[in-house]
């Protein structure tokens, strides 16, 4: 698991960030201005990656947040059983099973080759190639 560091503030919408060390994709970040005696504050709003999960966080501006490398991989399809599929990578041949997304439910067959993400444990189909 690849990561960098960035400050909360300089995210932007469509950005990348570790959460609980969960890949999140930003959907909206709200900073307020410092007051008197305090910081900057910063709001983000994020949902998740790799599942249907929706955060939002509240951080000083200046906070250091991580951001994934996201590996992006071919892998070919060995088998389909209901909504999972089970994939083998074209470079290292290691089988692993993931759900098939809905966008892709019924245009996959076997020993189609598709683009792949993953990060850590975390891997989806992301594209079919042609």
């Amino acid at each position: 698991m690849e990561k960098r560091q960035t400050e909360i503030k300089n995210l932007k919408p469509g950005s990348y960030v570790l959460i609980d060390d969960v890949p999140f994709r930003v959907d909206k970040v709200q900073k307020s201005k410092s007051g008197k005696h305090g910081a900057s504050k910063a709001r983000l709003f994020a949902s998740g990656l790799f599942g249907d999960i929706k955060k939002i966080i509240v951080h000083p501006g200046d906070t250091k947040m991580d951001i994934p490398i996201i590996e992006k991989k071919t892998a070919q399809i060995l088998s389909l059983s209901g909504d999972h599929a089970q994939l083998m990578d074209l470079v290292d041949y290691t089988n692993y099973e993931v759900v098939i997304p809905e966008e892709f439910k019924g245009q996959l067959v076997e020993g189609d080759e598709v683009v792949t993400w993953e990060f850590g444990a975390y891997r989806m189909i992301k594209g079919k190639k042609s």
